[in-house]
């Protein structure tokens, strides 16, 4: 299990980090990385604890996520992840399909070519992550690398989207990844940015819907994965976490 000693948050795009904006990346650079598990409960007592910051902060950070549905904010008793379900895992996965489609198609008539070498990087960096067996951080950039798709797309409405469903495949692949199967995303990724830089948009839809076949088929919807505990997942942040605040 990776932890976050290793790993520095996402860039948030903002002029400053606020404490929220910290804990936010944190937490769901966790369920991207499939470090938390479907269904563990998150205390707000136990993050503040964690991060150093008050329950206030937290909370914020938690609602954010809920937008998003990746975490559940049920009345009264706290905020879970999510834990889709067969059928909302299907429907996830049909939304995203129709969500990458899009993105892709705008992305062959947005790309730059400073885009694509940016993006080739990131393959390069997920690559280096499996090569090192470090799955966490490997799948971890895997999502992002379909974010900065969305980026490329150049449609906001359609990045905030992406993120929803790509850390809600996340957490479904944590659920439902038939083991740990061999991981070849990045080879695929490489494939459609070459698509994508030919300007051929009929191939960059064919090789994008074929990743996405292939994420789909690893899944069981008819293991050693994430923890439960937040103290475990969150082990490497009282180093450099946030200064408490109200």
């Amino acid at each position: 299990m990776s932890s976050l000693s290793q790993l520095e948050p996402r860039p948030v795009k903002s002029s400053s980090n606020t404490q929220d904006d910290i804990v936010y990346e944190h937490i769901f650079d966790a369920i991207l990385e499939q470090r938390l598990a479907p269904g563990t409960k998150l205390s707000e007592e136990a993050l503040g604890e964690i991060f150093g910051v008050s329950r206030t902060i937290i909370r914020r950070a938690l609602l954010r996520l809920s937008h998003e549905q990746v975490v559940i904010i049920r009345p009264n008793r706290g905020a879970v992840v999510a834990a889709p379900s067969v059928e909302e895992a299907r429907q996830i996965f049909a939304a995203r399909r129709v969500v990458e489609l899009a993105v892709t198609e705008l992305a062959v008539e947005n790309a730059t070519p400073e885009s694509l070498a940016h993006m080739r990087a990131m393959v390069k960096e997920e690559q280096d992550a499996f090569a090192r067996g470090d799955r966490g951080s490997g799948i971890r950039l895997s999502g992002e690398f379909h974010l900065e798709l969305a980026h490329m797309a150049n449609n906001t409405p359609l990045l905030n989207f992406q993120r929803s469903v790509v850390s809600q495949t996340s957490l479904i692949i944590a659920q439902y990844e038939v083991g740990h199967q061999a991981h070849c995303s990045f080879n695929e990724h490489e494939i459609l940015l070459n698509a994508i830089e030919s300007g051929d948009k009929s191939t960059a839809l064919q090789k994008m819907t074929e990743h996405l076949d292939h994420i789909e088929a690893k899944l069981n919807l008819d293991g050693d994965s994430a923890s439960t505990d937040l103290h475990v997942v969150f082990s490497g942040v009282a180093k450099k976490r946030p200064g408490r605040a109200r």
